[in-house]
């Protein structure tokens, strides 16, 4: 099920030239992230709560064109590959309909440190949603 976050991008967001640092194109991804767990009715207060630790173990990042000061970028988050202990978002970031860049983030779920296989509701709520 994907999810959608948006928004301006900020002067701060950005170099001399007007273009964004790419740093921020993974702070957005974790921005959109929220809404990806939310929208498989996990939001992140619930993860936290039940004990369920999902970490970033890789992320990937594929540029095809800047944004800048003053568009406006919108990430739709979408799954692309659930494993046993393993999940992998893409986040496409895009201004208008024009893709600036692709982040693909495997999330892992830890128990006690350690990958431990997402519990049975998790899954079904990652693979249904």
């Amino acid at each position: 099920m994907p999810a959608q976050w948006s928004s301006p991008v900020r002067y701060v967001e950005c170099d001399q030239q007007g273009v964004v640092f790419n740093a921020h194109y993974l702070t957005w991804a974790d921005e959109a992230s929220n809404a990806w767990w939310a929208t498989h009715g996990l939001p992140w207060n619930e993860l936290v709560a039940r004990r369920i630790d999902p970490v970033v173990k890789a992320s990937t990042l594929e540029w095809t064109s800047s944004a800048r000061w003053g568009d406006t970028v919108t990430v739709d988050a979408d799954t692309e590959k659930i494993g046993r202990t393993s999940v992998t978002v893409r986040f496409t970031i895009r201004v208008g309909e024009r893709v600036c860049c692709v982040v693909r983030n495997t999330y892992v779920c830890l128990d006690d440190g350690r990958p431990a296989p997402w519990p049975d509701d998790v899954r079904a709520l990652l693979t249904d949603g």
